[in-house]
């Protein structure tokens, strides 16, 4: 079939946050399937560096502002030269700058991803019902029903799962050397808790940590992704729990870390899409806690692939935790299933599968042969 030619554009400049590594997986895996694929995101060498490696052609946008005109004479020039056909816009700052750009240019598909459920402010909404976006990709059903909510059609959105390497994140990973690290034995039970953000619950899981480890003294937790580590550790310190709470910051190697988990917790209370480390987690067959809110129980389903919560309520939470402290029958039989459904539905080989069908659809439809 005849290769598209996309541009991914992302108005940010980090490169390991799950927002990154969806790009960057989704933007290798369609170069490695014959696509032309372009990337453009804020400087950063190591975008340079990666898209270099692997043969993508990469340009470094300044994307200051959602009205940053040089950025947006860059993009004219950019669409202009590659002839692109599929504008994937990461982010509202990136969709509004390829709007723009679209005064000077044709873009024939404009696809708008959405991986938060944050309620949409006026402004937003105009950026999402315009007939100049062409398409919305949903990471979950539950963030679709919010936008339909909001008054986005339907049919304009579609859901596609972010996906997780499996053969990367396998059951087969070692995570000895982490709990080495740590300073665990055989007995020790670890938690990890992966991301730092106000509205992830990182506070609860510390708060639940102090029941948890009153009830089974060899508990210990793992919270990575701090960018202040210390102040993670004050708070537990304020819980009584000097020793058993470590504070990392930002790591590679996530695969090793969940294999080195006992159980995977991912509590948040707000705009969370799908959790991804909940997914990373069951895909090395890590079984995990989450809470009942937004996409997360089309991955989680209670006692079925993990246990779910009520969000911000710490007693909940550490009842789950003890559950998974005391059941080795259910951590097993939760993570195998979990391991299966992540196999099937939230692969990025499905992630691929479905985004390139929908790209060829979309081109199709706005550029009849």
């Amino acid at each position: 079939m005849t290769p598209l030619r996309i541009l991914q554009l992302y108005p940010k400049a980090d490169y390991f946050t799950g927002a990154a590594i969806q790009l960057r997986e989704l933007a290798w895996g369609l170069r490695q399937r014959g696509h032309e694929v372009i990337v453009a995101t804020r400087p950063t060498e190591s975008w340079a560096t990666q898209t270099r490696e692997a043969g993508i052609p990469y340009y470094p946008l300044p994307m200051s502002s959602e009205v940053d005109l040089r950025s947006v004479r860059q993009l004219v020039r950019i669409l202009r030269k590659h002839r692109v056909q599929v504008v994937h816009a990461q982010k509202g700052k990136a969709r509004t700058l390829a709007l723009l750009a679209g005064l000077f240019v044709r873009i024939p598909v404009l696809v708008l991803n959405r991986g938060v459920s944050f309620p949409l402010d006026s402004f937003n909404r105009l950026g999402y019902t315009t007939k100049r976006v062409t398409a919305i990709v949903a990471v979950c059903q539950s963030i679709k029903r919010g936008l339909v909510a909001s008054g986005v059609p339907s049919e304009k959105i579609h859901v596609i799962y972010s996906g997780t390497d499996t053969d990367r994140f396998r059951p087969q990973v070692d995570g000895s050397g982490i709990r080495r690290a740590l300073g665990l034995g055989p007995d020790h039970f670890l938690f990890t808790q992966i991301g730092v953000r106000s509205w992830k619950g990182n506070d609860d899981v510390i708060d639940a940590m102090a029941e948890v480890a009153a009830r089974a003294p060899q508990t210990r937790l793992l919270i990575v992704g701090a960018r202040r580590p210390e102040a993670l550790l004050d708070r537990a310190r304020q819980r009584r729990l000097e020793g058993r709470v470590h504070g990392w910051g930002y790591r590679e190697d996530i695969p090793e870390i969940l294999a080195a988990s006992d159980c995977c917790v991912e509590v948040p209370y707000a705009g969370v899409g799908l959790a991804g480390s909940l997914r990373e987690a069951l895909a090395v067959e890590t079984p995990v806690i989450g809470t009942d809110i937004e996409g997360i129980p089309e991955l989680v389903s209670h006692e079925r692939t993990g246990l779910l919560v009520p969000p911000r309520n710490p007693a909940a939470l550490a009842a789950a935790m003890v559950r998974m402290i005391e059941n080795p029958g259910l951590r097993r039989e939760t993570a195998r299933a979990g391991r299966r459904l992540v196999e099937a539905k939230f692969s990025t080989r499905a992630k691929l599968d479905a985004t390139e069908a929908l790209y060829r659809k979309l081109v199709a439809d706005r550029c009849p042969a």
